[in-house]
């Protein structure tokens, strides 16, 4: 089988930025900015991994975190139920497929590579979207701080979970005295 030894992963949460983005986009932009994101994520991740640095790491037992792409559901009703699946293809990469998406690949999808290496067009897709008045810094500021903010309230929320049970529970054990 496969090795299922992953020490830590970075997490990319794919069709976020095409949420975001396609109300300011015209349709023949929809859906691409996500992709493109992971493209050049992924030609980056690449780079770090062939550098002299990395191979050092490499050499001396590190273990290279992985990409997992996240949210790779797609949340428009006129796109592809595969269309990240199919794009996000790559060695050494996690997906966290939604059960629907996979049922739909295994129905439908198909693969036709693998993600390029060098990012693709990813640079040239990331420019129209530019062009076409998305500020893709500013929103990868806003979507990694809605996302922080995300987890952090669901931690907060699950701790408090935790708390309140705990206090059923010892108000349960200090209940009436039996005789």
């Amino acid at each position: 089988g496969l090795d299922t030894h992953v020490h830590s992963v970075g997490s990319l949460f794919i069709s976020r930025w095409d949420v975001a983005a396609n109300k300011q986009l015209p349709e023949e932009l929809h859906n691409l900015l996500g992709i493109a994101v992971a493209r050049q994520t992924y030609r980056a991740y690449r780079e770090m991994l062939a550098s002299e640095r990395w191979q050092k790491l490499a050499a001396a037992g590190a273990q290279p975190q992985r990409l997992l792409w996240a949210s790779t559901g797609t949340k428009d009703p006129n796109a592809s139920d595969t269309l990240y699946v199919t794009a996000l293809a790559a060695p050494n990469t996690i997906n966290t497929i939604p059960e629907k998406t996979l049922h739909a690949f295994a129905d439908h999808g198909h693969v036709d590579g693998v993600m390029p290496r060098d990012g693709g067009d990813a640079e040239a897709v990331l420019a129209k979207i530019g062009k076409a008045g998305v500020d893709v810094e500013a929103l990868a500021h806003k979507l990694q701080q809605d996302g922080a903010d995300a987890f952090v309230k669901s931690w907060q929320q699950l701790l408090q979970r935790i708390a309140d049970k705990a206090s059923a529970l010892a108000a349960k054990a200090k209940g009436p005295v039996m005789r």
